[in-house]
C-alpha cells in the first residue's frame, strides 16, 4: 500500500542537471532535471507526486534482517578452533608434531608458531591454511637424546590467537632404535634387503617402502632412483647397509655420516 500526494511546480531554472522548482507560495526545492518530463523549460509547470510504498518498506526491512541472521551465522556463530596436536614419531634427536585439520570456520588464516618449552621456536610453517592442510605435519630437529620436551601450537586468525593443547614427548636413548623408520633403495639384491629388514626386525626397528616425513634414513648403495630423489628434498641421510649392520652390531644408533653413501 502506497500513500501519495501532489504537489505543483513552476520551473524557474534549469542548470547542470538540476532544476529550482518554485511553488505556489514561493517555496523553492531542487530537483534532479533528469526526472523531469521531457521538454520542460522554464517557466514550465509540473505535477509531482510523491507517495510512500508501506509494502516495499516491510519487505525491505525483512530482506535486511534476513541478511543480518546470514551475516552472523556465517561470521559472528562460528568462530576459529584451538588446534589439536599429537606427536607423531619421535627419535633421538628430532620429532614429527602432527596437527588435526584447522578449523577457521569464515577467519584467514595469518600464521602458525611453533613453541617448545614455552619459547616460540624459529620453525618454518605453512604459510596458509591451504598448506597447514595438506601438510598437517612438522619435523622438529635439534634435539638432545633421552630429553622430555612440551610443544604446542599457536594459531594467529583474522578472528584472534589461539593455542593449541600441549603434548609432552622423551626422545630416546642411544640404545632405543625403536624410532629407526628405514627406506630402502637400490641395493645389490633382494636377498640383501630381506637381510637388512632381518637386522631391522631385530632390534626394533621398522622400514617403509616410500620417503615421508618420519623416514629418518634411507639405505642403498647407489644413487638412484625415485627413492634416492625424495631422500635429498626431504633432506633424509642416505647410507650404506653397513650402517644397518653396524647398528645391530654395537645394539644403538650409529652416526650416520661414518656410513654416507658416497
Amino acid at each position: 500500500m502506497s500513500e501519495t500526494k501532489s504537489a505543483q511546480f513552476t520551473v524557474g531554472k534549469l542548470d547542470a542537471g538540476m532544476a529550482l522548482l518554485l511553488t505556489e507560495d514561493y517555496q523553492l526545492i531542487e530537483f534532479p532535471s533528469v526526472l523531469l518530463p521531457h521538454g520542460v523549460v522554464l517557466g514550465s509547470v509540473v505535477n509531482i507526486d510523491v507517495g510512500r510504498d508501506r509494502d516495499t518498506e516491510r519487505r525491505q526491512r525483512s530482506d535486511f534482517r534476513e541478511l543480518q541472521e546470514h551475516i552472523l551465522e556465517t561470521f559472528g556463530a562460528r568462530r576459529p578452533q584451538a588446534p589439536v596436536i599429537r606427536v607423531g614419531h619421535t627419535t633421538q634427536t628430532w620429532a614429527v608434531i602432527e596437527w588435526e585439520p584447522l578449523e577457521l570456520a569464515a577467519a584467514e588464516l595469518r600464521s602458525l608458531h611453533l613453541y617448545r618449552d614455552g619459547q616460540r621456536m624459529m620453525q618454518p610453517m605453512p604459510a596458509t591454511a591451504e598448506l597447514a592442510d595438506r601438510a598437517r605435519a612438522v619435523k622438529t630437529t635439534g634435539l638432545d637424546v633421552g630429553q622430555t620436551y612440551e610443544f604446542k601450537i599457536e594459531m594467529r586468525t583474522s578472528a584472534g590467537t589461539f593455542f593449541s593443547n600441549t603434548v609432552s614427548l622423551t626422545t630416546h636413548a642411544l640404545d632405543n632404535l625403536t624410532g629407526v623408520r628405514v627406506c630402502f633403495g637400490d641395493c645389490d639384491s633382494q636377498e640383501e634387503s630381506d637381510g637388512l629388514k632381518d637386522s631391522l626386525r631385530r632390534v626394533g626397528a621398522s622400514w617403509t617402502d616410500s620417503v615421508s616425513l618420519g623416514v629418518t634414513h634411507f639405505v642403498a648403495r647407489y644413487k638412484t632412483g625415485v627413492g634416492y630423489e625424495a631422500a635429498l628434498r626431504y633432506n633424509v641421510p642416505v647410507v650404506t647397509p653397513d650402517w644397518v649392520l653396524a647398528c645391530e652390531a654395537n645394539g644403538k644408533l650409529q652416526p650416520a655420516i661414518k656410513f654416507h653413501l658416497e
